[in-house]
């Protein structure tokens, strides 16, 4: 089963967590009162948020359990409008699937999201909006797909993919006219109004550029080059840009024939010709953190699959900016935690002391002081979804925690930027109850946690 870790909810990162989990000690107690502020408790968010031109739209779950595209205002928060949802082929692994929103070379936004077929052989309409009225504008028909992307300035789906013509198509956001295509199915990692990188999903996946207009293929680079070969997407992948570079993360997947792990770590590309930069394999990703191309933490994992500390790395360079030795790690029953800026990290424990290290040297830290940002739920329940599959589960929630008893901390505080990303100078991000939140603070632009 393919599995975006970079999608996934909280209950795949819980899997791994406990070997493996970092959280956050908030060292900013801003108060949100200083800076424009929203938020809206009448969705239950369960997806990604997808942002442009001042519109914010994410798939919510309605109380009977059936979806909707809901867009609201960036800069207050209203509701605009909301038209049923729904998922066609997409894998639970993947988490519920997030509307594009693109704006046509007209200046016109347009939401793209999935509606429910209304009769025939057809599973679900793809559908594009108008991203402040709602107003349809055209559809296409789809069988299955994993959902549309923003791919530049135009919409990518893959579709068919559960038939073996699958393929992955470019679409014109004002008309749905199909521009170009390609075999197979892929998943859209960066792009520009020039340039679209792609992950092609197959037995030996590629990531490779192309012209966003034409489809001209500009460069490849098969993932088996930076990590090497017995790469299986199966387990989970992650991308973040860094700059001019685009970093990878292919996660460990465990055949169940075989009981043989695939190649696994993180790597750099650079985006303009496809050259790698750096490559840390035999190297997991750690939940919650940063997106891999803003504050990649990770665990590097021996022959013998025996765990070592935790290190963070220069997304960059790939070098350590600073580790904590396995030695340090405590035995069981934690959670990671993090501050604003990652120069800590914490080990939670629920109700109990927990312990704190200095990222940089490594040493111990005194914890009374210290609050991280962890999952608000670690044993989360599968979404009930009308007329889905079992097995979708929402986009995980922090919450901020005193390290010394191991309780919640006031909800005064705003989660911290690697994992609320920043775009236009605004933050947002879904609190447990599945409510939307926003503050305008002027972060600088941001991958967050989920890319």
């Amino acid at each position: 089963m393919l599995r975006p870790l970079w999608k996934t909810s909280i209950a795949l990162a819980g899997t791994l967590a406990a070997p493996f989990a970092l959280a956050a000690c908030s060292g900013s107690d801003a108060a949100t009162s200083k800076f424009p502020t929203w938020q809206n408790t009448q969705v239950n968010a369960v997806s990604r948020m997808a942002v442009a031109a001042g519109v914010v739209a994410v798939t919510s779950m309605r109380p009977d359990g059936a979806l909707e595209t809901v867009a609201v205002g960036l800069r207050d928060g209203r509701r605009l409008w909301a038209h049923p949802a729904t998922m066609a082929g997409r894998l639970p692994g993947m988490g519920v699937s997030a509307p594009a929103i693109v704006q046509t070379t007209a200046g016109q936004a347009m939401v793209v999201a999935l509606d429910p077929a209304k009769k025939g052989r057809w599973n679900a309409t793809l559908i594009a909006r108008d991203a402040r009225t709602g107003a349809p504008k055209w559809t296409r028909p789809i069988h299955s797909t994993f959902g549309p992307q923003r791919c530049g300035p135009y919409i990518c789906l893959s579709e068919h993919t559960a038939l073996a013509k699958a393929r992955m198509v470019v679409l014109d956001p004002a008309t749905g006219k199909q521009l170009w295509n390609l075999p197979g199915i892929s998943e859209v990692e960066w792009s520009d109004q020039g340039r679209v990188v792609l992950l092609r999903l197959a037995a030996n996946p590629m990531v490779e550029s192309y012209e966003a207009k034409t489809g001209k293929l500009q460069w490849q680079q098969p993932i088996e080059q930076a990590l090497g070969p017995g790469t299986d997407l199966s387990g989970g992948w992650a991308f973040g840009a860094a700059g001019d570079d685009l970093v990878g993360y292919v996660a460990p997947y465990t055949n169940p024939q075989t009981r043989k792990i695939s190649t696994f770590g993180l790597f750099s590309i650079r985006i303009a010709d496809g050259t790698i930069n750096w490559m840390r394999p035999s190297v997991v990703r750690v939940y919650p953190s940063g997106s891999p191309g803003f504050a990649p933490v990770v665990r590097p994992v021996d022959q013998q699959g025996t765990y070592g500390g935790f290190a963070r790395l220069d997304p960059a360079t790939g070098r350590v900016v600073g580790q904590i030795s396995a030695t340090d790690v405590p035995g069981s029953g934690w959670w990671l935690a993090f501050p604003d800026r990652m120069d800590k990290l914490g080990f939670l424990k629920h109700d109990a002391k927990g312990t704190a290290f200095d990222v940089t040297s490594g040493r111990s830290v005194p914890v009374e002081e210290e609050r991280g940002w962890s999952f608000c739920i670690t044993d989360p329940k599968p979404l009930p979804l009308k007329g889905q599959p079992p097995g979708f589960y929402s986009t995980a929630a922090l919450c901020e925690y005193n390290l010394a008893t191991g309780k919640r901390a006031p909800s005064t505080t705003v989660p911290p930027p690697w994992f609320t990303g920043s775009q236009d100078g605004w933050r947002l991000w879904r609190d447990e109850k599945g409510a939307l939140h926003a503050i305008n603070d002027q972060t600088a632009p941001t991958p967050g946690m989920y890319g």
